[in-house]
């Protein structure tokens, strides 16, 4: 599947300390630097490595 801006993906690393939580899926708003920018569950945008989530669409 191609990675692009707009697509939907779960997160499936740890929850821990993190402000986002396992299983939930985002929106990618952009890629940048080959990293994931995500709307997290505090209601800010933040990078996030590609490889703690999988693409669901």
């Amino acid at each position: 599947m191609e990675k692009r801006p707009g697509m939907k993906v779960r997160w499936i690393g740890q929850t821990d300390s993190l402000i986002i939580t396992h299983g939930k899926i985002y929106t990618v708003l952009s890629i940048e630097k080959d990293w994931y920018r995500i709307v997290d569950d505090s209601g800010d945008d933040y990078l996030y490595p590609p490889q703690l989530f999988e693409i669901v669409e």
